[in-house]
């Protein structure tokens, strides 16, 4: 496969990361979180449409981390890097299998603590995925500026996993690690994924 085939589908396929995380986590996880026993039974299409989009996220995470070592594999990181984001991946997959033993949960309380076992393995998941951004910046080195907001991201990500496990009061402080992280990563990672489709490996 030449580079620019291999750009476009490691663009391609970050995006439908991005829409499929998105959907599950926002519509999804969110809405388990505001009426875990209504959501379940009455929306319970919507849950699963949910796991699915979550599956499609590790399966497009795997095609990135191929597609990227492809691209850069002359660089000297670009192996770890792919180790990292496929350790990501593969936690991520663990993470999911909490979400279908919520379907079947007959109290709020029980669908709660699966989603609760789903965010903390997926929380310990993106620790590594923070460690691949890093190397990924160092990486593609230009454009400079997306490099640096993946390296941003990268520590960002590193640093709210180390919150939630060191502060007993990380509630208090969850919506400005929420900014610290969403801020560098959508800028990184969708400019990456833009710049993929259109200039990568030209």
């Amino acid at each position: 496969m030449t580079p620019r085939k291999l750009s476009i589908l490691a663009g391609v396929s970050y995006l439908v990361i991005f829409f499929a995380a998105i959907f599950a986590n926002f519509f999804v996880i969110e809405a388990i979180l505001a009426a875990p026993l209504e959501t379940v039974t009455q929306n319970h299409l919507m849950v699963r449409f949910g796991i699915l989009a979550f599956l499609l996220t590790v399966v497009f995470d795997v095609v990135v981390a191929w597609a990227l070592y492809e691209l850069y594999k002359n660089h000297f990181l670009s192996g770890l890097s792919t180790y990292f984001r496929m350790m990501h991946a593969a936690i991520m997959g663990v993470a999911i299998f909490a979400l279908p033993v919520a379907l079947n949960a007959s109290t709020e309380q029980e669908i709660l603590r699966q989603v609760d076992i789903f965010n903390i393995i997926w929380l310990i998941g993106l620790f590594f995925f923070g460690i691949h951004l890093i190397l990924l910046g160092r990486i593609i080195q230009k454009p400079k500026l997306i490099a640096f907001f993946l390296v941003i991201a990268g520590l960002m990500y590193m640093i709210d996993t180390g919150a939630h496990i060191l502060l007993p009061n990380y509630d208090e402080y969850s919506s400005a690690f929420l900014a610290l992280v969403a801020v560098p990563s959508i800028i990184g990672e969708m400019s990456f994924a833009i710049w993929l489709l259109v200039k990568g490996r030209n």
